[in-house]
C-alpha cells in the first residue's frame, strides 16, 4: 500500500543491500520520478544554456569512463536504477552531469555549520537554503540507502542522482553550492564526490574522497563532522580546507574564502550579491549566537534583506534566472541522524523532521 504523504512533506525511501541491488530498489519505488527527471532534465538546462542533446550525451559518457574509475560500485547501482527504472544508464548519467553542461549560474545557495553547544541543547548543525528550478520539487525524495559493508546515508535528492545534501551514520553531513573558479567539460560528477564524503567517517577521509576525484566544476561543500565544522573550497586543482578558527562556526555564499582562491573572485561575475549574502549570514549569526538553536537557524535561512538577491529567494523579474528560488531548505543534525526541511521558501513553509529509519 502506498503511502500518502502531506504535500508539505517529501516521499520517503529506504533500501539496502550490494550495489545493484540498491539500485534496483531505487528504480522500482521511485520509478515514476527518475522517469519524469530523465524527461526533463536537458530540456530545464538549455533553459539557461544552449546545448544539443548530441553535445551533453557526449558529456554524460565520457564523464560515466572517470566515474567507473572513482566507484564501480556507484556506477553498478546506477546500472540497477536504470533497469528498475526502465530508462537508459545514459539518461542516468545525463543528470549527474548536468551542472557540467552550464556556465557559472546565478546561483544563490547560502550555507552555515555549527558546533554541538551543550548550553544550548544543540547538536552539530549544517544547513543551507538550495536554490534551484522549481520543477524539480515534485522529483524530490528523501532516500536512505544501507549499502553493504559501507555507512548508512539519508539525503534529501532529486530521485535518480547518486547522492546529494544530507548525513551518514558516522556523523558526517554535507550541504553544497556554488563556487566560482575555472572547470572542464568531463570528470567525476559532482553527485558522485558527495556520495564518496558519506563513505567516510572522518574529516581527513571526507578530504581524501575529493581528492582522488578527476573533478570537472568547483563546488563549496559545506561540513558537519565527528570533529566539528569544516569548510571544503574545491576546484578541479585543488581541495582548500576551511576551519572556524576560534569562533566556532562557519558561513559560506558563492564566492571564494581562502587566500589562495580569492583571485578567482575577480575572474568570475559575482553570483547574485553573493558578498552581501555573506555579511548578512555573519551578521544574523553573530547576533543570535547566544541563543542559536534550530528556531535560530530556521529565522536566518528566512531572512529577506536584499531581496530579491536575499538568503530565502523567490521568484524575480530576472529575464535569465528570475525563475529559481529556494526550491528546499534543509537544517542537519547528523549525529541525530536527523534533517528538518522546508519543502519550498522556508519564510512561508514549515520545516518537516526526517529520521534515518
Amino acid at each position: 500500500m502506498k503511502t500518502h504523504y502531506p504535500p508539505t512533506r517529501y516521499r520517503e525511501i529506504e533500501v539496502s543491500g550490494p550495489p545493484r541491488e540498491l539500485g534496483r530498489q531505487i528504480g522500482d519505488a521511485a520509478r515514476e520520478e527518475v522517469r519524469g527527471f530523465c524527461e526533463i532534465a536537458l530540456e530545464r538546462v538549455q533553459k539557461t544554456t544552449p546545448i544539443s542533446r548530441e553535445k551533453a550525451m557526449e558529456v554524460a559518457r565520457r564523464s560515466a569512463e572517470f566515474a567507473e574509475h572513482y566507484s564501480p560500485d556507484m556506477m553498478e547501482e546506477l546500472r540497477g536504477t536504470a533497469e528498475a527504472a526502465r530508462v537508459s544508464i545514459d539518461d542516468l548519467m545525463l543528470l549527474q552531469v548536468r551542472n557540467q553542461l552550464q556556465p557559472e549560474q546565478d546561483a544563490g545557495c547560502t550555507v552555515l555549520s555549527l558546533p554541538s553547544d551543550p548550553e544550548l541543547q544543540r547538536a552539530a548543525i549544517v544547513a543551507q537554503n538550495w536554490d534551484n528550478d522549481p520543477a524539480l520539487d515534485t522529483l524530490t525524495v528523501v532516500l536512505t540507502r544501507r549499502p553493504s559493508g559501507k555507512p548508512a546515508l539519508t539525503v534529501c535528492t532529486q530521485a535518480g542522482l547518486i547522492s546529494y545534501m544530507g548525513f551518514n551514520e558516522a556523523g558526517i553531513g554535507a550541504c553544497v553550492n556554488t563556487l566560482p573558479a575555472p572547470s572542464r567539460e568531463a570528470g567525476v560528477p559532482h553527485y558522485f564526490i558527495l556520495r564518496g564524503i558519506y563513505e567516510a567517517t572522518t574529516l581527513e577521509e571526507t578530504v581524501q574522497a575529493v581528492q582522488r576525484a578527476h573533478r570537472a566544476i568547483p563546488a563549496n561543500i559545506m561540513l558537519a563532522t565527528p570533529e566539528g565544522p569544516a569548510d571544503l573550497e574545491v576546484t578541479i586543482g585543488d581541495v582548500h580546507v576551511l576551519r572556524p578558527n576560534g569562533r566556532g562556526w562557519l558561513t559560506h555564499t558563492n564566492h571564494c574564502l581562502h587566500p589562495d582562491l580569492t583571485p578567482n573572485n575577480d575572474a568570475f561575475p559575482e553570483l547574485i550579491q553573493s558578498h552581501a549574502r555573506k555579511r548578512r549570514i555573519d551578521q544574523l549569526v553573530v547576533a543570535l549566537d547566544k541563543e542559536m538553536n534550530i528556531d535560530a537557524v530556521k529565522s536566518i535561512l528566512s531572512d529577506h534583506d536584499d531581496h530579491p538577491t536575499s538568503i530565502c529567494r523567490h521568484a524575480n523579474a530576472d529575464p535569465i534566472l528570475g525563475f529559481w528560488e529556494t526550491v528546499f531548505s534543509i537544517i542537519i543534525e547528523p549525529i541525530e541522524r536527523r534533517m528538518h526541511v522546508s519543502r519550498g521558501t522556508p519564510c512561508d513553509h514549515p520545516y518537516e523532521t526526517y529520521l534515518m529509519p
